[in-house]
């Protein structure tokens, strides 16, 4: 028997869960998307079994409706659920940065039938848009879903044996929980950031070489404000009671950098840099909230024809690479080049093949 999958909203992380869907068996995956362009890129690029025009054509022999729509979109899809001629049977799922909002909503799908479960696969990218959707993007990835308290145990776990094709790492939580930690560890260090590049914006007339030095770290530690700025408008509005209690929080530890650098003891600040070190390099590389994309860092020389040659090495052992850059000088980081795996295997592959064939450096940052 088919199981019939429909995905509304084909951008990367919609696109992205289709592709990964369609490796399940006996499932078809339909897809819709708001704009055309979108729809046709989706048809020419196999990101779904078939486009729909209309979501009327697939929901009524849709198994499993996965919006991977924004959450405010989301909503209004929720609301037009309400009349749409469903399955008894259906299972719907959203993958929404917010959980409050939408499972408020679902309280009221619940209340005439609806099975919905709310879910956040928790993996990006800095390329957007349905040309950018890979099947393994969310790969490691945690994939929350945030079922109500009651949910019938067999309902979750059908969608679970779904969302497994997409390789992330399922998790269930509280809404209430998920949107607390999204917000200490997403949703607030994008503010802090676009306040940094905020604040270079304001020095660049007085001292317009500012900007030109603000190439290496603060690119790095400002990398996430270049985010889509109507979808982090959406976010900061929804959960804007945890954002701010953060910002109460980081008030506060401003305060004390504040008094440390006014009363210039040297040793305390000292400790205050080595713990924020040490809490840091004890992070967790490959299984934080986000899955990004495993970096290896290589010190090379300089010479002509050096960077070819990694690459050279790397495509004779079949080693794919999915972004590689070079980075400007750092403190604290000494190589120059950035070397991108969609997976920790081909990283560790590559870092071994480096090490025989060039005999350069390699490490983790």
């Amino acid at each position: 028997m088919t199981r019939n999958v429909f995905v509304i909203g084909l951008g990367l992380i919609g696109g992205s869960i289709a592709l990964a869907l369609q490796k399940a068996p006996h499932t078809k995956v339909f897809g819709y998307d708001f704009h055309e362009k979108t729809r046709d890129l989706a048809s020419t690029l196999k990101i779904v079994h078939e486009v729909v025009d209309n979501p009327l054509e697939a929901v009524e022999q849709a198994d499993v409706i996965i919006f991977g729509t924004p959450v405010n979109a989301t909503l209004d899809w929720m609301e037009q659920l309400k009349s749409w001629p469903l399955k008894r049977s259906v299972i719907v799922t959203d993958t929404g940065s917010t959980k409050g909002l939408i499972m408020d909503k679902a309280q009221e799908l619940r209340d005439i039938g609806i099975t919905f479960i709310g879910g956040h696969p928790m993996a990006g990218s800095h390329k957007s848009g349905v040309t950018a959707a890979k099947p393994y993007l969310l790969e490691n990835a945690y994939y929350l879903l945030t079922p109500q308290v009651d949910e019938d145990p067999k309902r979750i776990d059908e969608l679970e044996q779904l969302l497994k094709f997409t390789l992330g790492k399922l998790v269930k939580v509280d809404a209430t929980e998920h949107d607390h930690m999204t917000a200490v560890v997403s949703h607030f260090p994008h503010i802090v950031a676009a306040s940094l590049v905020h604040q270079l914006n304001r020095e660049k007339n007085d001292f317009p070489m500012t900007t030109l030095l603000a190439a290496g770290g603060f690119r790095d530690i400002t990398r996430i404000a270049s985010s889509n700025p109507v979808l982090w408008r959406d976010i900061t509005l929804q959960n804007r009671k945890e954002l701010s209690g953060q910002l109460n929080t980081w008030l506060a530890e401003m305060t004390h950098v504040k008094e440390l650098l006014e009363q210039g003891e040297e040793t305390e600040i000292e400790q205050y840099f080595a713990v924020a070190r040490d809490v840091r390099d004890e992070l967790p590389i490959s299984t934080g909230a986000f899955f990004m994309p495993f970096d290896l860092y290589v010190d090379i020389p300089d010479y002509p024809g050096v960077i070819s040659e990694i690459t050279g090495y790397l495509a004779e052992e079949h080693i794919s690479i999915i972004n590689i850059r070079i980075v400007e000088t750092r403190v604290d980081v000494f190589g120059i080049l950035v070397i991108s795996f969609q997976n920790s295997d081909d990283r560790e592959r590559a870092a071994k093949c480096i090490a025989h064939r060039a005999n350069f450096e390699t490490y983790i940052a």
